[in-house]
This record gives structure tokens, sequence and C-alpha cells, in this order.
């Protein structure tokens, strides 16, 4: 759910303007961040179901970076992070919250694949990528409506603000509707190189996106 996780960082950043629009998508992609190191150390696995209509791809191990035992501790570490480095214990217990709505989004969108902690065999997942009309409806629809309001909250600084946000945004939807179409390299090398370079980036872009465009409140 890679435009879901994005919407949830760029409202949480009309929530609590005083957090940078890439500490939000940081904190919004972590568990992502932490499956691709691990695929390519062969710790965590994806399989490919075959004739899925919607992201072929389903975790076979992946409770480390996408469990919710993992997910929790995950956040308390984030958010214990930030806290002491900024003294700021409402913009702590939010970033805890947005990190962990990481499991939320993927429980929503995964086939039955998310384990609650190592050592269970339950898994999990209401299984929305089964249907493509239901993922561009809700996936999409919150994309759009974060994008709108983030635009509405925010404003350029300078004309950069407006052509590197737009063009980024088209980008991501183009990337998010390739995925959902094709899902993950099968070769897990490929797909966690390639996940660290295009997730750094967003969050690279996210940061550089919140110095062209502060919220009105700020500018």
């Amino acid at each position: 759910m890679l435009a879901g996780h994005l919407a949830v960082g760029m409202v949480a950043k009309r929530i609590e303007p005083k957090i940078s629009l890439g500490t939000w998508t940081l904190a919004a992609l972590l568990s992502d961040l932490f499956v691709f190191p691990l695929l390519i150390a062969g710790v965590e696995h994806f399989d490919t179901v075959p004739g899925a209509a919607v992201n072929r791809t389903v975790g076979r191990d992946i409770v480390y970076s996408h469990g919710l035992v993992s997910n929790v501790i995950w956040a308390a570490l984030f958010a214990t992070i930030y806290f002491l480095r900024r003294r700021y214990p409402r913009g702590a217990l939010l970033l805890f919250a947005v990190v962990l709505s990481h499991w939320l989004l993927d429980f929503i969108s995964h086939r039955p694949d998310m384990r609650l902690a190592p050592g269970t065999q339950q898994v999990f997942g209401l299984g929305l990528w089964n249907s493509l009309p239901a993922t561009l409806l809700v996936e999409g629809g919150f994309w759009l409506l974060a994008v709108i309001i983030y635009a509405r909250a925010t404003r350029p600084a300078r004309r950069a603000g407006s052509y590197a946000f737009w063009i980024g945004v088209a980008l991501v939807t183009l990337v998010w509707r390739g995925n959902i179409s094709g899902g993950m390299d099968p070769n897990p090398i490929k797909a966690g190189i390639g996940g660290m370079i295009m997730f750094s980036l967003l969050i690279a872009w996210a940061y550089w996106i919140n110095r062209l465009r502060p919220t009105k409140l700020e500018a």
C-alpha cells in the first residue's frame, strides 16, 4: 500500500505542522525500510500469487518487519528517538501512531500474511488487493484526499514548490499503479535494492517538499 502509507504522512503533516513531511513519511514507511534489507539477507521472503489481478505479492515470512508486535517495537523506538532529540511529547505520540498505522493499512490491503509476533502461526489480512476496483477506490481515494488536504494546507514558497510537488505526486501515482498491477520483483535481491532506492528517494522528496511548501501557519 504505497500510496496509502504516503497519504498517512501527508495527513499527519496537516495535523501537526511542526514535524517535517519527510519525518512523517519516514515513519509511515518504516516497516518497508526494514523489509528490504531483510529480503536481501534472506531472512524474510515474498511469494507470487499466480493469476492475481492486483499486486501478485504475498509475504511468506515478514513477521520481523511487518508483525504487529514488531511494529509496536519499531514505533516505540522511533518515537523515543524523536522525543530524546526534540523533547516534544505530542509529536512523539503522533509519530508512534503513524509508524503503527503501517500494520493497520497492510492488514486491510494484504492477503492473509500478517502475523502478530514471531513464533505465532495465524495470519491476518482483509485482502483489499483481491479486487482491483476496490483497491483503486479505497487506496486511490485516500491518496487523492491526502494530496488535496496537503495542497490546501501548504503554499509554495517559490515556483519550484508547485512543480516539484505535483510532478512528484504524478510519479508516485504512476509507480503505485504499476505496483498494484505487477507486485514486487520475484528476485529478492533486486526487490530489496530497488525498494531501498525508491523509498529513500521518496523520503528525500518529502523532506525537500517540506522546505519548498511550508504550511500556511508556518509561512
